[in-house]
């Protein structure tokens, strides 16, 4: 199992910097990292970029590391791809032997630690690391410095339909979208209502009352009774929380709160956020 995750990058990467020459390298050379967890990469940010190495050039080396006869790019895909664009014909480069496993741990953390993955590609970089790097959730939480409820909660976007997954990278869902489409029982509607949230720009509070007329096959015209503030309020802290529907039913001198789930799996899930999974 890997280390230095809770550590982040500088567990992993000043050895290199200070063990390894900085090499310049034919670009036609490098190819991408099969591990880069980033899959869309924003033309205008690139441009911008390539316009900085035209005017001042690359400060910062990339790491690679050798793979027959080209470098496989470990850390630093954006400024390769910049260097093309500014029509540079080679580029400053830490070559460094790493196996599969340390070059796909680090080139995921580098994206982490970015903060700019899309919902959708942050949740495929914690599932890489879970079936790869055998980590538990609750691992990879406390190395990542990350609660155990967002990572629960990234991974659960997963679930959705390709489409669906697609909308959210697009950035026309949100994530808080993404997790409430999940709550529909009928999964095969999901398609259908997320293009519904689309057309009629509905927010999550919206897309929650939707979901939960369909779940109960009311009529949108039936009239419901009206929470105070301070239910609704944590009401949606819990719904953020947990990843799923949950309702606060009070009266004068009791209450209950309900948290709906939709499968055995999804039940594990709730569980496990309550540290319950041994009951």
């Amino acid at each position: 199992m890997a280390r230095g995750l809770g550590k982040g990058l500088e567990a992993l990467l000043p050895a290199m910097e200070n063990e390894n020459e900085i090499k310049k390298l034919p670009l036609q050379k490098l190819v991408a990292n099969p591990y880069q967890p980033r899959k869309i990469f924003e033309d205008e940010a690139i441009e911008e970029l390539a316009q900085s190495i035209r005017e001042h050039g690359i400060i910062q080396p990339i790491v690679v590391r050798k793979k027959g006869s080209k470098y496989e790019i470990v850390v630093g895909e954006r400024r390769f791809r910049a260097a093309k664009l500014a029509n540079l014909n080679e580029i400053p480069a830490i070559v460094k032997e790493m196996s599969e496993e340390q070059m796909m741990e680090v080139a995921i953390l580098e994206n982490l630690q970015r903060e700019d993955l899309t919902p959708i590609e942050e949740a495929e970089a914690y599932q890489s690391l879970i079936e790869k790097l055998n980590f538990t959730q609750e691992d990879l939480a406390k190395r990542l410095g990350k609660s155990r409820p967002h990572i629960t909660n990234h991974i659960r976007l997963l679930q959705l339909p390709d489409v669906v997954r697609q909308m959210v990278n697009d950035g026309q869902l949100s994530m808080g979208h993404g997790r409430t489409l999940l709550g529909l029982k009928n999964k095969k509607r999901i398609p259908e209502v997320a293009n519904k949230v689309i057309k009629h720009h509905l927010n999550v509070r919206q897309l929650e009352n939707l979901i939960k007329e369909y779940n109960e096959n009311v009529p949108r015209e039936t009239p419901k009774t009206k929470k105070d503030i301070f239910v609704q309020s944590k009401e949606t802290q819990l719904r953020e929380y947990f990843g799923t529907n949950v309702q606060i039913k009070k009266n004068k001198n009791k209450g209950k709160i309900e948290i709906e789930f939709y499968s055995e799996e999804d039940l594990e899930r709730i569980l496990e956020i309550l540290e319950l999974e041994e009951l």
